[in-house]
């Protein structure tokens, strides 16, 4: 593989970054920035140089907190004429419930009534912004909803407030009648000793009790699922199987521990390949989108390095994702492990328990033994995967 030319990104392949990232300074709880601040208008064009599509931002990222009208306006307009000189877009916009020390038991879910109702008018404000620069949609990440002691959250009054503050926002969707779907991020701990919805599979749950659960969706990351040592494509199979796939958040991670916010394919490289493969065969049609932090050993330099780096990861994966598929060997290999077999219903159209109840084949006439003795090659099938990964094929 070495010297094998790649394509280039381009918007078509709909790669977008937060602003948050390229932007971020460096600083963590141990040490101060190692890098200046980093204006939107040259975010916007830096990227648009290295072929990405879309650039997103929490309303703080832009303009601050508490801002002042006319500087809020300026930023907005700032933003609006890079995009338009540039051709890029802003596919999702996020609200900024977790910095300020208003927020530190939470935005929604605040045991404080008042800062629970301030941050709903925070997030209100911030939709309609989002639907004006033509984002679809609105992802929140509760970082601050959550706790570190058991006694001081009723966590089912929590989940109540939490649903009120969901029903509210895509209420008012719905009566302006803008485009916009809502993703909520999971995460299991870190800023909050344990944070609300912490799965993607605690998200899917709470979304099924909401007024109107088909405008509510998730948006997965790969660091917050790795970090709990769960299964990122585990994850987003489920997403997609209950079709509530709105978003995703691409990086690495390296096993359980802080969110390190890596590079894509910089953590879990096969994982990362399998993700790949899955977004591109499962028709996920929405954004590749990257929410790493350049690392602070960099300088601007190394951030726009590791922003090319993400994307380079994407394409290099996909490539190889397609060539292990294209593969005659992979193919017989999936068959002797029956991988597309488990597509076949175990029922014949129309079947139900009485069917399969007087199937003698289905219990009495069945032999475990044969069953039991069978090798499905697994081993077999994932040295190939390593193998095309490796580029060894």
């Amino acid at each position: 593989m070495k010297g094998t030319a790649m394509a280039a990104p381009t918007p078509a392949d709909r790669f977008s970054f937060g602003l948050w990232t390229v932007g971020w300074r460096a600083n963590d709880p141990f040490g101060d920035p190692t890098r200046p601040p980093l204006d939107v208008v040259d975010a916007v064009h830096r990227l648009a140089d290295l072929g990405a599509w879309g650039l997103t931002f929490h309303d703080d990222d832009l303009f601050g907190f508490a801002p002042d009208a006319g500087h809020r306006d300026k930023q907005v307009a700032r933003l609006r004429e890079a995009c338009d000189a540039t051709g890029m877009t802003v596919p999702m916009v996020t609200t900024n419930l977790f910095s300020h020390p208003v927020f530190k038991d939470g935005g929604f879910t605040s045991n404080d009534r008042s800062v629970r109702r301030f941050a709903l008018r925070k997030v209100l404000q911030n939709v309609e912004l989002a639907a004006e620069l033509g984002a679809r949609t609105y992802v929140l990440w509760g970082g601050r909803e959550g706790s570190e002691y058991d006694s001081a959250k009723d966590v089912r009054a929590a989940l109540d407030r939490y649903r009120e503050a969901l029903d509210l926002l895509c209420a008012f969707v719905t009566d302006r009648g803008l485009d916009i779907r809502f993703a909520l991020e999971p995460k299991p701990n870190e800023p909050r000793g344990d944070i609300l919805l912490p799965t993607v599979g605690h998200a899917l749950a709470f979304i099924e009790r909401l007024e109107r659960p088909e405008m509510v969706g998730v948006n997965p990351e790969v660091g917050h699922e790795q970090m709990a040592g769960l299964n990122m494509v585990h994850g987003v199979a489920q997403a997609l199987w209950s079709g509530k796939l709105f978003h995703i958040d691409l990086n690495g991670q390296r096993g359980i521990k802080y969110d390190q916010d890596l590079v894509f394919g910089h953590g879990d490289l096969l994982n990362a390949f399998a993700l790949v493969d899955l977004l591109e065969t499962a028709g996920y049609e929405g954004p590749r989108h990257f929410d790493y932090k350049p690392s602070r050993t960099e300088d601007m330099t190394g951030v726009w390095d590791s922003a090319a780096a993400n994307m380079r990861m994407y394409l290099l994966l996909k490539e190889r994702a397609a060539a292990f598929r294209a593969d005659p060997e992979v193919a017989e290999a999936r068959a002797v492990a029956g991988v597309d077999d488990l597509a076949t219903p175990t029922l014949a159209p129309g079947e139900g328990y009485a069917g399969i109840l007087a199937d003698r084949t289905a219990f009495e006439d069945f032999d475990p033994s044969v069953a039991g003795g069978r090798g499905y090659g697994f081993v077999r099938l994932h040295q190939l995967a390593v193998e095309h990964l490796a580029g060894a094929r």
